[in-house]
């Protein structure tokens, strides 16, 4: 009988180690090493979707010169959801492996069963190990679009998946999710490092070899990151990120790798009964519909992508109560916050160091956006003051450390969606109006260099 392998590997990262360590050598952190077996059957597992076809003989590769390659546009499937279209660039790219994680119950398999529902004319494959056949059906008859060619199987065995794979040949598979997949050629349990590391590594071989795009559903830690080992997050082709806050209505597709198009581009969705909605204009749920005017309360054009968003910011400055005064921001750099307030004080002579500053994105978006800059320090001093903002003026541009205010990329796209929303004035700086044709927009386009200048502007 051949002894058993063991080893040892870090749960964080997904490193290997002959022997019990306290600390990780290659993340850092502390308590995450986990004796696995790591003993293997003869055949191996990146060809185990192909055991039992006799047409699996491998070809050896040969290096080929750069030149002879041919180059030719990935051949995409456009699907229904238009959210999901850009987010993955344009459409699923055939041979492609999409990650998708997200909180518990934030709605990845509602998601993916909407997809797989509406896909027709295509078949696909929704692999589950963590509902039953009849919970999926049940969730299903709630969803509208309904279609004769979506397959369900209820299995956690990747030999068997791949058997039922070469009986329905589908065009498009559904993993839910990786976690509970386990291997035969290991002998660790579902969900541990070598398991989703090696059933991976199994359906990227299928994917690759056989171009059919694969979906595969992660779950995450309490810190937000995907669950497993690092290594996942680089063998597949596309990160996608599903965001929101259980008890709102919003959730946000966001793109955290992506090697056939774009990482900044973000879809939204709104979760009913009859599942996930797309919104086509995310602008519109960003800003609140206000009948009276708020001090601390201002809109800012930003860009995820290609998409121009037009987003509240709200500030309400008080006095500190307890000495210190505190510094908080919700979906906005809490250091990018400190600095602007250091302009403000420094080149605008505005009091704030005994100031308590809270800071807040509506909607639930974290913005990384420098073109935010002006509303938020027009969001802040308006409540500074107690002065209310108009509800149809926008902001547009980035605030230097000299109190300038500075150019932004795109600004066109920025200004044709504040008109689009109805705004009628725009605030940006000088320096963007070289090349840009006044003529052709109707909103009053205001254009200033200094800080002071926007103020003054504003509240005389």
């Amino acid at each position: 009988m051949a002894k058993i392998k063991t080893s040892y590997f870090c749960q964080n990262c997904g490193a290997q180690s002959a022997k019990w360590i306290g600390k990780c050598p290659a993340c850092g952190e502390w308590n995450t090493y986990v004796e696995e077996v790591v003993q293997r059957e003869e055949v191996t597992p990146t060809t185990a979707w192909k055991v039992g076809n006799t047409s699996s003989a491998q070809v050896a590769n040969k290096p080929k010169p750069i030149a002879d390659i041919s180059s030719q546009e990935q051949h995409r499937i456009v699907t229904q959801d238009q959210e999901l279209n850009r987010v993955l660039g344009g459409g699923i790219v055939q041979g492609s492996m999409v990650l998708i994680g997200g909180e518990p119950g934030i709605g990845k398999s509602t998601l993916m069963l909407q997809i797989a529902l509406s896909l027709s004319g295509l078949k696909v494959l929704y692999v589950s190990g963590e509902e039953s056949e009849q919970q999926i059906k049940m969730r299903a008859e709630r969803l509208t679009a309904q279609t004769s060619d979506c397959f369900i199987l209820t299995e956690t065995g990747t030999q068997n998946i791949f058997k039922q794979i070469e009986l329905v040949r589908p065009q498009v598979l559904i993993i839910d999710s990786i976690q509970t997949l386990h291997s035969s050629f290991i002998e660790s349990g579902a969900g541990s490092v070598s398991q989703v590391r090696e059933c991976t590594a199994e359906l990227l071989k299928f994917a690759k070899e056989s171009g059919t795009p694969v979906f595969l559903i992660g779950h995450i830690t309490k810190e937000g990151n995907l669950a497993g080992p690092k290594i996942l997050e680089h063998m597949v082709d596309t990160v996608l990120q599903f965001e929101g806050d259980r008890h709102m209505t919003y959730r946000i597709l966001r793109t955290t790798k992506n090697r056939f198009g774009s990482t900044s581009e973000l879809g939204i969705y709104e979760m009913l009964g009859t599942g996930l909605r797309e919104v086509s204009n995310p602008s519109e749920i960003l800003i609140s519909q206000r009948e009276d005017a708020f001090s601390g309360i201002a809109i800012g054009a930003t860009l995820e992508g290609n998409r121009p968003l037009l987003i509240e910011v709200q500030s309400l400055v008080t006095p500190a109560t307890y000495g210190t005064p505190q510094r908080t921001s919700t979906g906005f750099d809490a250091k990018r916050l400190n600095m602007l307030l250091a302009v403000l004080e420094k080149r605008g002579g505005y009091r704030l160091g005994a100031q308590d500053v809270f800071l807040n994105i509506a909607g639930g978006l974290k913005v990384e956006d420098p073109a935010l800059d002006l509303a938020v320090c027009a969001s802040i001093l308006s409540s500074f003051e107690d002065m209310a903002i108009p509800s149809t003026a926008a902001f547009a541009a980035e605030v230097g450390l000299g109190g300038e205010v500075r150019a932004v990329n795109r600004v066109e796209n920025r200004i044709s969606e504040a008109e689009k929303l109805g705004f009628t004035d725009v605030f940006i700086s000088k320096y963007n109006k070289k090349g840009l044709d006044f003529s052709k927009f109707s909103i009053n386009i205001h254009a200033f260099g200094r800080l002071e200048e926007v103020f003054a502007n504003l509240f005389g």
